[in-house]
Order: C-alpha cells, then structure tokens, then sequence
C-alpha cells in the first residue's frame, strides 16, 4: 500500500466505500457490466447508511459557460465521486477521466473502483484528490495526477 504522509481526507467515509466495494465484489466476483456492480453498490452503501445517488448528470463549464457534461456512476453523501470500472486494468485514460469528473465539480475525492477479474492487482481501486497539492506515490509519474494513492487488497 502506499502510504501518504498528508492526512487523507474524509477517511472515514472513504473507507466504508471501499469496504461496500469489497462486500459487493466479494458477492458477485467479476463478469458482469459496470450497470450491474453500480446498482448493488448503491444498495450496498445505502444499508450502510450512506446517500448514494447514481447517474447524477454534472455541467462541465468553460470560462463559466457550459460546454458539456457527464454522468457520474455514483455520488456518495455528496462527497465522494465514484467511478466504475469492469476492465482487466484501469488504463491512464480511466485515472484522466475521473481527474477531469472531479475538476468538473467541487468535489474532492474519487474513487475509481474496478471489478475486474483480478481483486489483487495494484489497479483495483485508486483514490484521487482533485484539488490538494501534488503529491504522488513513486509507482505513477504522471503530471495530470493531483493525488494519487493506490490499494492493494492484500496488502496493509
């Protein structure tokens, strides 16, 4: 695991994310679309008590106008930008893309959660921070990456 020396922020809520993420790819492993594992996710964090809302459309603005939009998979407590993934890995183009959600938004965290085959791989899960100062783990490198902590399941 990477260890972060800035505290990470909403911690707490972050955690019980990605202990719905695991009770949800512990249940129905891997092989389904990114539609099935959103809608179990949002049942599995609205048991825990949290405000999960799927599908909520976000205005991406240029110079204050609107220039477009997206879809974010799931918002949590208002908080927390989930993006979804059913992917072998999570390629630099699913890290950009959840980067630029959290730049559309005044949110602050990201969760980019893949249910791939492969639980144990270093791309499972990467948490972002649109707005910290830059601050990166030695095992990515790139310069459009704010704050990137990445998770190994098997791993403390």
């Amino acid at each position: 695991m990477c260890r972060v020396l800035m505290p990470m922020l909403h911690k707490d809520l972050t955690e019980k994310i990605l202990q719905a993420f695991y009770v949800v790819y512990n249940s129905l492993g891997y092989g389904f679309l990114e539609k099935v594992y959103e809608n179990a996710l949002q049942l599995e964090l609205q048991e825990m008590g949290l405000q999960a809302v799927t599908q909520q459309k976000v205005i991406v603005r240029y110079r204050g106008q609107p220039v477009g939009d997206y879809i974010a998979d799931i918002i949590v407590n208002d908080t927390v930008v989930i993006e979804l993934k059913a992917a072998v890995s999570l390629q630099e183009e699913h890290r950009a893309q959840l980067l630029n959600y959290l730049k559309a938004t005044d949110k602050e965290i990201g969760l980019l959660l893949n249910f791939g085959k492969n639980l144990n791989s270093n791309a499972s899960f990467t948490l972002m921070t649109g707005k910290s100062s830059p601050q990166r783990c030695s095992a990515n490198n790139s310069p459009r990456m704010r704050r990137i902590i990445r998770f190994n399941a098997d791993k403390d």
